[in-house]
């Protein structure tokens, strides 16, 4: 009986992965792309042109405006109709082959529609419309596949986003006749072939990434100067004139003038404050670089001691406050929980992480919950050394790690080896069963397992941080914010067990396979099936950097079973590293042909419908 079992329970993953990869011979049992492209009619208006868009023939048969191949529906060119209305992204994402959009030359208006919905697409033209407003900085995050967009002759206002700087794909880019200002992102994409933001109210310097193209893609900017425009002028003071009449700056200079008036009674106020706390301290602190460049108040006011750090590695050399904040810093970046510095400290890098949400715990029960992290010391976690408790606020103290985070490499410009990402998953699993030996007491012993949380080494180890945190954090804001707290477990129950961080690397792994944002981060309500459609059939729901593979369909299997909302099917932390460990690294698996078919087989054999439950996370 448990053989039965155990069978059936692997299976259940198996089963749900051929759906999902198999989008296209699953429509017997979901909805028919022809249903999916009425109900995203029905959200149009003025839809006289596609009158023949009817149930009595298939989309591929006809229908006005959609192009298909092989059967597939692939794109909708819907051009010149008179359309207006919703351009519902979200149910054109139900049509997972779909790659290619246009609607030139309609009649819509408003923002710009969630193209992320769709973060499969290749093709977007909406130029010759009346579409309107802000876009976005993030409108184009994790559109890794984009390769030609035209937002021409619109209405569109603020500053080009920056994401579209970081689409490593695209080759086309059509902004002309808009109304954006600000400066130009920095495009260095090699591919970029075709770009035009003409007529529009941008200034300053053209990036050097685009300063090969012709001048007509820049004209009627009046402000923009550089290659292949005329050159910025040398002067600071002749750039200032040319930006702002006179008038302006006579405004301007009266706010600035009122502003630094106002900034220097706050400073005589400060100081004249400061020297009463000294007089009474009887010290004399000093402003250091670090509270300059990254805004650390130097703790308590006063002069900082040796004691106010406490350190947890014996082995680590020791350093008093006064030398931390005194130290070269930059920020790395800032989250919800507090923010990273990277300081400079006696011939090495140093990472100080400020936590402001962690005032509910005593002194006590917080140096006795990090001592016991102190104990941690495994190759795959990132140890702290040191740490300052205030009530206000905590400082943790690290080693710095040159390669920054995973969450960085997956979505930036630079692409990982399908080697190098198993020898990541392998790594988080075995540090994450670590941390369940050492936290036996803590449920879950990481709770906060997602890309930026973990880092790189310089040979691609994989280091978790922030692991931990639950005990010492404010219960509310880590609810909010916290991976563990988005768990299906957590929202019927209002609890946690050490499965949960199963579920958390069970996501990981589908984004370090996809190289796609999470689903928990990007749509936190969404299905995971259908977020995983979106990807495409087939073997494209894998990151198009990576060669395909037959291990890689089995590390996706993994990746589904533990993200199963039934905590009795998701399997065990230790089962995992082990599942894992199995699969070796090879570049190109001779089985993956074989094992392509022989899922199609079983798909083809066995029904899903009753099997494949949506896992809504």
């Amino acid at each position: 009986m448990m053989v039965q079992h155990g069978v059936l329970w692997r299976a259940t993953p198996i089963l749900l992965f051929i759906l999902l990869l198999f989008h296209n011979l699953a429509t017997s049992h979901g909805e028919s792309d022809s249903n999916v492209l009425l109900k995203f009619k029905a959200s149009l208006e003025n839809t006289a042109a596609l009158a023949n868009w009817t149930v009595s023939k298939p989309p591929c048969n006809g229908w006005k405006g959609v192009l298909c191949y092989r059967g597939n529906v692939w794109g909708l060119q819907l051009e010149n109709m008179g359309l207006h209305g919703v351009i519902d992204v979200e149910t054109l994402a139900k049509l997972p082959t779909l790659r290619s959009v246009s609607f030139k030359n309609n009649d819509f208006k408003g923002s710009l529609p969630n193209l992320t919905r769709h973060s499969a697409l290749k093709t977007v033209f909406l130029s010759n419309n009346k579409f309107s407003g802000e876009i976005p900085d993030n409108a184009f995050y994790g559109m890794r596949s984009l390769k030609k967009l035209h937002l021409a002759n619109n209405k569109f206002s603020g500053t080009i986003p920056t994401t579209l700087a970081t689409v490593p794909r695209l080759v086309e880019l059509a902004l002309e006749d808009n109304e954006f200002e600000g400066e130009i992102p920095n495009f260095q994409q090699k591919g970029l072939i075709k770009f035009n933001v003409s007529n529009n109210r941008l200034a300053g310097r053209i990036p050097q990434g685009l300063s090969r193209l012709h001048a007509s893609s820049f004209s009627g900017n009046k402000e923009l100067c550089g290659e292949p425009l005329e050159s910025c002028p040398a002067n600071y003071e002749e750039s200032w004139q040319r930006r702002f009449p006179e008038t302006t700056i006579g405004v301007i200079a009266i706010l600035v003038g009122a502003a630094l008036i106002t900034l220097l009674g706050v400073c005589i106020f400060l100081v004249c404050r400061k020297k009463r706390y000294q007089q009474q301290l009887g010290g004399s602190p000093e402003l250091n670089q670090m509270e300059r460049s990254t805004g650390i108040a130097s703790p308590e006011g006063g002069k900082p001691s040796v004691r106010q750090l406490t350190f947890l590695k014996e082995e680590t050399e020791k350093f008093d406050m006064q030398e931390l904040l005194k130290s070269s810093a930059e920020i790395l970046g800032s989250s919800v929980f507090g923010s990273t510095y990277k300081a400079g400290l006696k011939g090495k890098k140093m990472t100080v992480k400020r936590y402001k949400h962690m005032n509910q715990v005593s002194k006590e029960d917080f140096n006795e919950h990090m001592r016991r992290l102190g104990r941690i010391n495994h190759h795959n976690v990132h140890p702290i050394l040191a740490f300052y408790y205030k009530k206000e606020e905590k400082l943790f103290v690290a080693d710095f790690v040159h390669n920054h985070s995973l969450a960085a490499r997956l979505h930036g410009n630079q692409s990982l080896e399908w080697r190098t990402r198993l020898k990541i998953v392998k790594g988080v699993a075995k540090g994450l069963l670590y941390l369940h030996h050492e936290l036996p007491s803590l449920t879950p012993a990481h709770g906060h397992l997602k890309a930026s949380n973990v880092l790189l080494d310089s040979d691609f180890n994989p280091l978790l941080t922030d692991y931990g945190l639950i005990p010492i954090l404010n219960k509310d804001h880590a609810e909010h914010n916290m991976v563990a707290y988005k768990s299906p477990e957590y929202k019927e129950t209002a609890k946690l067990t050490k499965k949960t961080d199963v579920w958390c690397f069970g996501h990981l792994i589908l984004e370090i396979l996809t190289g796609r944002p999470s689903v928990i981060d990007q749509q936190p309500d969404a299905d995971l099936a259908t977020w995983l459609d979106t990807s495409g059939s087939g073997v494209s729901v894998f990151d198009q950097d990576m060669a395909a593979t037959g291990n890689m369909m089995k590390l996706l299997k993994i990746g589904l079973s533990c993200c199963q909302a039934n905590l009795k099917r998701r399997p065990e932390i230790k089962e995992v590293v082990e599942m894992v460990e199995e699969i070796k690294d090879k570049e190109f698996d001779d089985d993956f042909d074989s094992s392509y078919a022989s899922e199609r087989g079983m798909r083809s054999s066995r029904g899903l419908s009753q099997d494949f439950k949506p896992i809504n996370l």
